[in-house]
């Protein structure tokens, strides 16, 4: 009933709009006012939809707001709210799409579209984080934020400690593999900007964060390096080779091996 997809609203609208109908009527039968009340709103939210379906986007938010109040208590309500949120996430409208997601994650927390409300959630954080990433090269890599990373992963985490079984569970572990794997590459940028000004013990510092918190990415073979170039300039020969023997281990064919200060010099 809720599984409307990351790319588009969903197809089956109007079946939803005939079952939510049908059970608003169920209890409507001997009372004609509200079995109107029913068929109104109803009608409410098929303008909603075709004014989405059409692009008109700020229109259609419009409608939804009215139907979440109008259908308040319903599952027809609950899906208004998602559909809004979904909306202002096509929008671009970070701000506003996460304060719906959150607010019907509240209001709803046991609802059958909690999934999806988690996964949209991650979603809106993910895609504002991309574009982050994409104007790397405009920023300083020091002063750059990843809390919409973080907040992308607790979201999809979230969706997959709770809802294994989720049709959205397949593409939140794919994001959650890229995410982890994109906070290990600033953290390394971020160990690679202080060793190149001369912070050695800050860039061996951050190195070695990101080895703990991030297993098995493929950020760690520069990590280890950088940890075993900044123990080398600050003449820790004790930790450089105890960092030098992990990165043959684990790389034995890197080319940082071939760099003058994992030989030592």
């Amino acid at each position: 009933m809720f599984k409307l997809s990351a790319g588009r609203p969903a197809r089956t609208a109007a079946l939803i709009t005939a079952a939510l109908l049908a059970g608003l009527l169920g209890g409507c039968a001997s009372d004609p006012k509200r079995g109107e009340e029913a068929v109104n709103v109803a009608k409410l939210y098929e303008e909603a939809r075709e004014e989405a379906a059409a692009g008109a986007y700020d229109t259609a938010i419009k409608l939804y707001e009215r139907l979440e109040g109008q259908a308040a208590g319903t599952l027809l309500a609950q899906q208004a709210q998602l559909e809004q949120a979904y909306l202002l996430y096509k929008q671009q409208e970070k701000a506003r799409a996460l304060s719906v997601v959150e607010r019907f994650l509240r209001l709803h927390p046991t609802s059958p579209a909690a999934d999806y409300a988690l996964y949209l959630q991650g979603l809106i954080h993910f895609n504002d984080d991309l574009g982050l990433f994409g104007n790397w090269i405009k920023q300083d890599l020091s002063e750059r934020d990843q809390q919409a990373s973080r907040d992308a992963y607790a979201a999809f985490k979230q969706l997959l400690d709770r809802f294994p079984e989720s049709k959205y569970a397949a593409d939140a572990q794919l994001r959650v593999k890229y995410i982890v794997a994109t906070l290990a590459t600033y953290e390394v940028h971020v160990a690679r900007y202080y060793y190149e000004r001369g912070a050695y013990v800050a860039a061996a510092n951050r190195a070695q964060l990101a080895l703990q918190d991030f297993r098995g990415v493929p950020a760690a073979e520069e990590a280890l390096f950088l940890m075993v170039a900044s123990y080398h300039r600050l003449g820790l020969t004790q930790l450089r080779d105890d960092a030098l023997r992990v990165l043959r281990q684990n790389y034995p064919q890197s080319a940082w091996l071939q760099r003058p200060e994992a030989r030592g010099q």
